[in-house]
């Protein structure tokens, strides 16, 4: 909670992290409910990571968030890791408590669910298959997030097939997977189709999916935002399926963290979004 006695502080830990949006992100909100503070980029190598997290206490900071390379190492220093973050096995929020604990989640899976029902407020993870492309770290997150909300059946497709049958074995449920070479074929019938890998990111490969069999009532998305619209998304577009991009996913994981350190629920507002794009 603010209290008008201490300068409030957070920050964002990675290497590199100057290109983080978040400070931006925060600092509006700070500002927009005239709380006095800062939130600050913190450029932490891998081997100084447990003194930086250890320091957080004794330098008034509320807590931090989490980047590469930090978000799995993180869960063997702090001294709470709640349910979520250890089934998605990564951290990315850290809460300093009264007594100097510290304590770890991961917001990433409410990004995610947040920013398709802002795009969406009807949407339903149980109206039909999913498939989701790719099985690294935000995969996981996501996987958590569609099986917590109820989905049926995740269709996970990774071009590394071992990755796509170790995560279907580790969360079981509703998760079945195809070889990458099905890609296609496992557009048919679907109800959402959503990217997690790093295709179509700027400066990597563009998407190598044909969109031929998803049908346009099909909810496209991608937790890619640098572009704002990647060449799936635009693909999607012009045939008229939904689609969403990753930002709302960067907006919305803040929500909660902020909350947790300021005791302040922010929204996500029409002029935020703008400023962040604006950097993109």
């Amino acid at each position: 909670m603010a209290h008008p006695d201490r300068y409030l502080l957070a920050g964002v830990m990675g290497w590199p992290v100057m290109h983080s949006r978040s400070p931006k992100l925060h600092n509006y909100w700070l500002a927009q409910h005239h709380l006095i503070g800062a939130y600050v980029p913190l450029a932490i190598k891998e081997d100084g990571l447990e003194k930086a997290l250890r320091a957080l206490p004794a330098l008034g900071f509320s807590g931090c968030n989490l980047t590469i390379p930090h978000k799995e190492q993180a869960m063997k220093i702090v001294d709470h890791v709640d349910p979520v973050a250890r089934r998605i096995g990564a951290m990315n929020c850290v809460i300093v408590g009264a007594d100097g604990s510290l304590s770890g989640t991961n917001n990433d899976g409410f990004g995610y669910i947040a920013s398709i029902r802002e795009a969406k407020p009807d949407w339903r993870a149980d109206q039909g298959p999913i498939v989701v492309l790719g099985a690294g770290g935000a995969a996981r997150a996501v996987l958590v997030s569609l099986i917590d909300e109820g989905a049926r059946e995740i269709r996970l497709l990774n071009r590394t097939p071992a990755r796509a049958d170790d995560l279907a074995r580790e969360f079981g449920g509703p998760i079945k997977t195809y070889a990458w070479s099905s890609r296609n074929d496992a557009l048919e019938g679907a109800a959402m189709l959503i990217n997690t890998t790093s295709q179509g990111m700027v400066g990597q490969p563009e998407h190598d999916i044909l969109l031929d069999k998803l049908p346009t009532t099909a909810l496209v998305s991608d937790i890619v935002y640098i572009p704002l619209e990647t060449s799936l998304l635009a693909a999607a577009r012009k045939r008229g399926n939904t689609t969403v991009n990753g930002l709302g996913m960067l907006l919305h994981q803040a929500r909660p963290a902020f909350k947790a350190w300021f005791g302040v629920m922010p929204d996500v507002t029409k002029e935020l979004r703008s400023m962040i794009e604006a950097t993109i």
